[in-house]
């Protein structure tokens, strides 16, 4: 066993004789012993401890950044089927009508920018959270 010498003052001295006879440690240098290896083993724990919380985060936020993906994806299917059933659905106006429809249009779309800010900023995240919550389950 390799040995190590330090210089201690004489009260840390007899502070160390005192715990390592209240504790039962065998003598000092044991209690010393058991000092360091704590204290080593102390480092490197809290360092693989805090490296887990790490990961363990990283981990937690991809799988946050994977559910809203997959709400995404099927939000832009659900618009991307209504758009097709309304384009197939719905037939354009011709000759005199083009007008007047084209200006009710600009008024509807206007409105539907209006109301999506205003349910984006209510009840719909809420809506989100419970739908992604429901497709993890």
């Amino acid at each position: 066993m390799p040995r190590r010498t330090i210089r201690l003052t004489e009260a840390i001295d007899e502070r160390i004789d005192s715990v390592s006879k209240l504790r039962g440690y065998s003598s000092p240098s044991a209690f010393l012993r058991a000092a360091i290896k704590k204290e080593l083993g102390e480092r490197t724990d809290g360092i693989g401890a805090s490296v887990e919380q790490i990961v363990g985060s990283i981990s937690q936020v991809q799988q946050d950044v994977r559910r809203i993906e997959r709400a995404q994806h099927a939000l832009f299917a659900l618009v991307d089927s209504l758009a097709k059933v309304f384009l197939t659905c719905v037939p354009e106006p011709r000759g005199a009508a083009l007008e007047p429809a084209l200006a009710e249009a600009r008024n509807r779309h206007a409105r539907l920018l209006n109301n999506a800010g205003h349910a984006m900023l209510s009840d719909s995240l809420v809506d989100m959270e419970e739908l992604i919550s429901r497709g993890e389950k």
